[in-house]
């Protein structure tokens, strides 16, 4: 749908798909709630959310190649700039729309600081170092509680401000146009536009002379450098960039559960979201979407394989959280075994694995013409 939307053979085609994306999107949660329950427009949310994470992830690790384990720290920092604005902490309840770009800006600061004394590094070097940079973030709001209550410490803040918009508090069940909507509703809405902006941003990102940039850099630093990139700045813009993401989606999910504290913000987090990016196709945007929407939503769905089994079985054998998780590195790793590209590759990466796999038949039939 996004391919048909970015490239139509016609404009009727691209019209129509466009009316019935912004249909399907429109009903989506009724439908949702209709069929499943109200929580599972929560995890709609949820989903939405994820999307912006693993967009903006996406910019560091699937366009500029530079593995980023401490992606969770952004996330963190724009929730608690959010919650220290906007609740009764320190007194403060500015607006969320004043809030939202102080937080995604304070985390694309500290992009940068992450980025500058890492331009050398690549690969696993790097990876331990971004690890333990969100490692540290998430023990100083641990313990940033004395002696100076800065981050509340473990227990967290709550009473967070929810949003407000034109007088309409997006924290409770209200009455528009007809419609009863909860505040399930209204923040799918609002995630909504933030993560159809992101996915503009990205592929005018994407398709930019800085975008093209970033791949050069991913594909080989020296030559990016031999050609006149100034991979310096070009790498420090990646970590701004997905960190502002980081810290935008941090800010919207501080809103949205009014609660906040350091334990929603560990290194599973920065694993997950990382694996979204690996899963759906990294460095192409509707792979991307398509890996958050389904680690998002198969989790919660296989929460019911107790029912399941107690169902089929009489009795529940193994406990669903440990079958979650099993299943889920199950299909990590069929997927690297068999679809190491990802489940929607771009055009570029998908060549490359199959011209990998080309170069094989042909050095072994070359192997077995010497033999004979």
């Amino acid at each position: 749908m996004l391919d048909l939307l970015r490239r139509p053979r016609t404009r009727s085609q691209a019209r129509a798909a466009l009316i019935l994306l912004a249909v399907l999107l429109a009903l989506l949660p009724f439908l949702t709630e209709a069929a499943l329950g109200r929580s599972w427009v929560r995890v709609l949310d949820f989903a939405l959310l994820y999307v912006i994470l693993a967009l903006g992830l996406n910019i560091v690790v699937g366009y500029a190649g530079l593995l980023d384990l401490g992606y969770v720290a952004f996330y963190a920092l724009g929730a608690y700039l959010y919650a220290w604005l906007a609740s009764p902490h320190f007194g403060l309840h500015l607006p969320f729309w004043a809030v939202l770009p102080l937080g995604a800006a304070l985390a694309g600061v500290f992009g940068v600081l992450l980025g500058a004394p890492t331009l050398r590094l690549r690969g696993d070097y790097l990876a331990i170092v971004t690890l333990g940079f969100g490692e540290i973030i998430r023990i100083f709001m641990n313990n940033l509680n004395a002696p100076v209550n800065i981050t509340n410490g473990p227990q967290g803040i709550n009473l967070i401000d929810p949003v407000h918009v034109a007088g309409l508090s997006f924290g409770k069940t209200q009455q528009v146009l007809g419609l009863t909507l909860s505040s399930a509703h209204f923040y799918y809405y609002l995630f909504l536009a933030f993560t159809l902006a992101t996915i503009f941003i990205a592929y005018r990102l994407q398709d930019s002379r800085i975008g093209r940039a970033w791949v050069a850099i991913r594909e080989d630093e020296v030559a990016a450098a031999a050609m006149g990139i100034d991979t310096r700045n070009v790498k420090l813009l990646a970590f701004a960039m997905g960190a502002l993401f980081g810290g935008l989606a941090g800010g919207l999910f501080a809103a949205f559960q009014g609660f906040i504290s350091p334990e929603s913000f560990n290194l599973w987090e920065s694993i997950l979201i990382l694996c979204m990016i690996v899963l759906g196709g990294m460095g192409h945007i509707p792979g991307v979407i398509l890996g958050a929407l389904l680690l998002t939503v198969l989790p919660e769905a296989l929460r019911y394989l107790g029912d399941w089994q107690r169902l089929v079985l009489g009795e529940v054998l193994v406990e669903p959280t440990d079958l979650r998780m099993l299943l889920f590195g199950a299909a990590l790793v069929l997927m690297m075994i068999y679809r190491p590209e990802g489940l929607i590759p771009s055009r570029q990466r998908k060549r490359e694995f199959h011209a990998e796999d080309g170069v094989l038949e042909q050095e072994q039939a070359s192997l077995y013409d010497t033999r004979t």
